[in-house]
């Protein structure tokens, strides 16, 4: 196994599969930071001490299996060029503060990617487990038991009164960060999202875009993740922040109910019209493209389109991003260069789904 496996698939195996209410949560994510005793944390550590971490954690856990998964790859951030980092965070197995602002970071990658253990990021070890659909406890199972088995390799920095130390106070306790992505078209079309953000905000859980903080809701993707780790357990959170998503899907439901019974013609007007763009443009930008392919997968979810299926969708939100379409075309591009080749993608694996779909 190699990187040229993590960024030759476009979607990874965890976004291919269906699962509970995946017609609005995309996935389910459960992140949880940790730091090494005898290190001081990444934020203050000096450079030599940065690599001994990387050293200690490589030696430790490079061609270690784990359980009945695959085999884990260390990955070099210092040894992977600037757009193959890119793909990286664009396929969400990586952060991008460990891709640009890591000091002698790494990251351990499984072979099916449904987890990955990033070194020398905000903290010198933060796990990530990956699930399709609303799994958050299937999620921090598989996350725990990612957790006890690194325990038993390296000693963790945990106070018994405070829990987990980390680098931000806000994560000290359980450490665990727990998200849900959503694609929620009805909301944003029905005006509804300016007042359901803050009311989420007042729970405790924040709204983000796409790639985490600090990034755009493109395509009507939204990150809502939990902002309290101290005084709650792992459980306590998953079971808040499910709850509330529980909440949103019904909203989001009834605001595409309300927009057929209201909006019908014009719906299916919108969802066809981007369509129409997705097949046959020959120069689209980045946010023409999510806005598109969230309307069309919207009209998929609705019963409008029948002959494209949510995973190529899934794919190509994906594909269209700038640093996979960089990769495949071998070298860096001009944005009006990604431009045509991101249409020229988008209607080639548009008229592959129309033909499989004739040829079945």
């Amino acid at each position: 196994m190699s990187l040229e496996r993590f960024i030759s698939q476009a979607v990874s195996s965890w976004m291919s599969a269906d699962g509970p209410d995946s017609d609005i949560v995309l996935s389910s994510r459960i992140r949880l930071a940790r730091n090494l005793s005898e290190f001081t944390f990444p934020t203050v550590f000096k450079n030599e001490e940065a690599k001994q971490v990387s050293e200690t954690i490589e030696e430790r856990l490079n061609n270690e299996a784990f359980s009945d998964k695959s085999q884990l790859e260390f990955l070099k951030m210092d040894d992977i060029q600037p757009l193959q980092k890119r793909v990286l965070v664009e396929k969400h197995l990586i952060s991008p503060h460990l891709a640009e602002n890591s000091t002698h970071g790494a990251c351990l990658l499984s072979e099916n990617e449904e987890f990955s253990i990033m070194v020398n990021e905000e903290d010198h070890i933060r796990i990530q487990c990956l699930f399709p659909g609303l799994q958050l406890s299937e999620a921090l199972k598989a996350a725990n038991k990612i957790d006890n088995w690194l325990e038993e390799q390296v000693n963790y920095a945990f106070d018994e009164q405070y829990g987990y130390l980390t680098s931000c106070p806000t994560n000290v306790g359980t450490g665990m960060r727990a998200s849900v992505m959503m694609h929620l078209p009805g909301l944003v079309l029905t005006q509804q999202m300016n007042r359901i953000v803050p009311a989420i905000n007042q729970l405790g859980l924040v709204v983000r875009g796409t790639y985490g903080e600090g990034s755009e809701a493109l395509g009507n993707i939204f990150q809502i993740s939990n902002q309290i780790t101290l005084g709650k357990s792992e459980s306590d959170i998953v079971e808040d922040l499910n709850s509330v998503v529980s909440q949103i899907i019904a909203q989001e439901r009834s605001a595409r109910e309300a927009l057929v019974k209201t909006s019908n013609i014009q719906l299916e007007d919108r969802v066809y019209r981007s369509y129409g763009v997705l097949a046959n443009s020959r120069v689209i930008e980045t946010k023409e493209a999510a806005k598109c392919l969230s309307d069309v997968r919207l009209g998929i979810d609705m019963g409008y389109i029948k002959n494209i299926s949510k995973t190529i969708l899934s794919e190509l939100m994906t594909l269209t991003q700038p640093g996979f379409l960089q990769q495949y075309a071998g070298g860096p591009l001009r944005p009006n260069e990604r431009d045509v080749r991101r249409a020229a993608l988008i209607r080639e694996r548009i008229q592959m789904e129309t033909q499989n779909e004739l040829g079945g």
